[in-house]
């Protein structure tokens, strides 16, 4: 059902408020064609736009010459998250966690859980080695592709 004067589907508008709210995500967008429709729960305000979003500018910072630089672990040590949804260390509340740093773990075994749409996503070990780093809290919101764990 649309709405007669600016032809929004308020469905969508309510499936999307619903998305965030069983995500714990703070924003939502979504762009059809040339309508862009963004939820976002700080302002609890629903914005629709028809014109096209402005390119971001980006500023080059030079970082001062003695800045030690941290090492980030090589990319095929992360584990990133496979999907948007929230974050869990252990199976149940009060359980241990399936995880901990410095265990072995091998390939296949269960890393932690993503609770995505009201659905228990295990997620797996991509490969044997040992836990270096946890990079999320329990009953976190996750990001597709933020890293997760590091596997050494």
């Amino acid at each position: 059902m649309a709405t007669k004067n600016t032809g929004i589907d308020q469905k969508l508008i309510r499936d999307l408020a619903g998305i965030l709210n069983e995500t714990n995500l703070s924003e939502i967008e979504v762009e059809q064609g040339d309508l862009r429709i963004k939820v976002s729960r700080q302002s609890a305000v629903v914005h629709a736009m028809a014109a096209p979003a402005p390119a971001p500018v980006f500023e080059r910072v030079a970082a001062p010459a003695d800045a030690a630089k941290p090492s980030a672990p090589p990319s095929d040590k992360i584990v990133p998250s496979p999907m948007v949804g929230t974050a869990y260390a252990c199976p149940s509340p009060g359980s241990p966690a399936f995880i901990e740093v410095g265990q072995k773990v091998r390939e296949g075994q269960t890393l932690l859980i993503i609770e995505a749409m009201k659905t228990m996503n295990q997620i797996p070990s991509p490969r044997a080695g040992t836990v270096t780093q946890i990079l999320f809290e329990d009953a976190q919101p996750v990001e597709f592709g933020e890293p997760l764990v590091v596997i050494e």
